[in-house]
């Protein structure tokens, strides 16, 4: 955690702390669970991470997050028709789980369970000193789902996991463990009505041999402010492909923690960030590599209109033993306004001699002879825009294989921009 204490706690800080006092009572969890809470808590008492703080340089929490909506207990949230069709529906609603359906091959629970008994305060804690998000969520995470798919089970329809939020605070836990051997596409899904602060973290155990698509869709309302940390430790032979769309909110921090820790294991990050209004967007990621002939190949694609702010800082850490590791990182960015912005922040850190490892990043704007091409055929000028953002991002979707998967981002896509462009 950040230990930059500072004289006067702002509103939003002062609120937090105001927040846990009032909210541990009503909190699931043995006294274990409670001294990890109590833990959170202290760290946040040092003040949120400003500027002076190497992982958050480009987003000030402390000034962006200008206060912190109360809880609501009366917000009524209500889960919604899932992103790909035939999907089985966990749904989290304002914080609280609801009624799950059975899925073949997997054994579900709620988080808020085994906080109550007790088995899985081990889930809660602080990663390290920069971890404002996981602080934010085991203070006053109450539910979400605990899923374990069993060895070698291959679960064909999509499980969607769906965080609604309606207003004031809401904080989750998603905790998956796929076991060896076993295949399955899981979609994560954060979005609502209200404005809110919504923390939502994702700890998942990726089995030897196991392969698994994990969707990120992230689309809050304007006036939202999203914290998100997705933590992921990827076993031996086995393949994460984890794609993010960020689309709405206003105040948005996806953290992507990973380490490759078996050997032969291959993670694969596609991203599209669509930035609009005067949204402020940090997609941070530390990914580690730390067993021999590991592969990693990170891709962003971001579009920034209007008064948007966008930040990628994407580090790829290999440890000694890492040999033979190969890992590639890309970020490329289209601006389509003067007024937008995207700060790219990419960094290598290599301790073993043998690997091959490269990053890069572009900025650039739209051609205006691919603009005029299009415009000479009797296309106008919007529609013409459209086609050249679409193609842009086309590349990371397309990679997805799956076709129902791509046909819907790329409906999406086709939404934002019919609003945005």
């Amino acid at each position: 955690m950040n230990i930059h204490a500072q004289t006067t706690r702002t509103a939003a800080e002062t609120a937090l702390l105001d927040a846990y006092a009032g909210r541990i009572a009503k909190l699931p969890g043995d006294a274990s669970v409670t001294v990890k809470r109590d833990n959170a808590v202290e760290a946040l008492k040092a003040g949120l991470p400003t500027r002076k703080v190497e992982a958050w340089h480009y987003t000030d929490l402390r000034r962006l997050l200008s206060s912190i909506p109360a809880f609501d207990a009366t917000a009524y949230a209500e889960k919604i028709a899932p992103v790909l069709t035939g999907s089985s529906v966990l749904p989290v609603l304002n914080g609280v789980a609801d009624k799950a359906p059975t899925v073949e091959g997997a054994s579900i629970a709620t988080l808020g369970e085994k906080l109550a008994d007790g088995s899985l305060g081990d889930v809660l804690g602080i990663a390290d000193r920069d971890d404002t998000i996981g602080a934010i969520n085991s203070a006053f995470v109450a539910d979400g789902f605990v899923i374990e798919i069993a060895e070698g089970a291959k679960i064909t329809a999509p499980i969607e996991l769906q965080n609604v939020q309606a207003g004031g605070q809401t904080h989750s836990r998603f905790v998956v463990k796929a076991g060896a051997g076993s295949k399955a596409t899981i979609v994560e899904r954060q979005t609502g009505t209200g404005e809110a602060l919504v923390s939502s973290v994702t700890n998942l155990d990726v089995g030897e041999g196991a392969e698994l698509l994990w969707l990120i869709l992230q689309e809050q309302p304007e006036g939202a402010t999203h914290l998100g940390q997705f933590n992921v430790r990827i076993g031996k032979g086995s393949k994460l492909t984890l794609f993010v769309m960020n689309t709405g909110g206003r105040l948005v921090r996806q953290e992507i923690r990973a380490s490759a820790a078996g050997q032969d294991s291959e993670f694969k990050l596609r991203g599209v960030n669509l930035l609009a209004g005067q949204t402020h967007c940090d997609v941070t990621m530390v990914l580690d590599h730390l067993a021999p002939d590991t592969y990693s190949t990170e891709t962003l694609r971001n579009v920034v209109t209007g008064k948007a702010q966008g930040v990628f800082q994407g580090q790829i850490r290999v440890a000694r033993e890492a040999q033979k590791t190969d890992a590639k990182m890309a970020c490329n960015t289209l601006l389509l306004s003067d007024e937008g912005e995207f700060s790219t922040k990419p960094e290598l850190e290599i301790f073993a001699d043998d690997v091959a490892c490269g990053h890069g990043a572009t900025v650039t704007e739209i051609e205006q002879d691919h603009l005029f091409y299009l415009m000479a055929r009797g296309i106008d000028e919007k529609s013409a825009r459209g086609l050249l953002v679409k193609a842009f991002v086309a590349e990371v979707i397309e990679e997805l294989e799956d076709e129902t998967v791509v046909d819907a981002l790329e409906e999406k896509i086709g939404h934002w921009f019919a609003e945005h462009g």
